[in-house]
């Protein structure tokens, strides 16, 4: 089922998500399968449990390609559940990103190039990572949102913040 995001300023997205204990759960399954739908349906490359007003530490993300970010590499379809990221490195890249709970602008954001994440797939089954690139964005993207931290809180210069179809990002997409 397609379900709601919330905007930027509804203040369950500034939160922190419990961790999830249970797997065996049907209702951690009902909101995978939502999760799913309702990033494909926006053409999301993400999505954090607490965006659809569930306070659980899950994220999923993924895209062979996909018309918000043309330019990206793929990033396999992972869930990842209780993760727990470790920067290999003090070297960060500036981006330009954009989140379904801020819709129609983009921000250039710096994170992390390298870093490691472990978590739990659906089944409870351990996941280990080393990524850069669009990758490690994305999973740095989604995992602030089980703490409550949307991109613009991690923007340093808010003049580079604003409406895709104003900024002209070239190879950005508008909205």
């Amino acid at each position: 089922m397609i379900r709601e995001v919330l905007r930027m300023g509804d203040e369950r997205l500034l939160r922190v998500a419990r961790p999830v204990e249970r797997f065996d759960a049907p209702e951690l399954q009902v909101l995978l399968a939502d999760m799913h739908d309702t990033m494909a349906h926006l053409d999301g490359a993400g999505l954090a449990a607490p965006q659809i007003g569930v306070d659980l530490r899950v994220v999923i993300f993924g895209c062979e390609s996909n018309p918000r970010y043309p330019q990206a590499e793929p990033v396999p379809y992972t869930v990842l559940i209780n993760p727990e990221l470790t920067p290999l490195g003090e070297d960060e890249e500036d981006g330009w990103e954009g989140c379904l709970s801020v819709p129609g602008m983009r921000g250039l954001v710096p994170r992390f190039s390298r870093l490691r994440y472990v978590g739990l797939d659906e089944r409870g089954g351990r996941i280990d990572r080393v990524v850069d690139g669009f990758h490690a964005r994305v999973v740095q993207h989604e995992c602030d949102h089980l703490d409550g931290i949307l991109y613009p809180m991690r923007m340093r210069d808010m003049s580079l913040f604003g409406f895709t179809d104003v900024l002209n990002i070239p190879g950005v997409v508008d909205e």
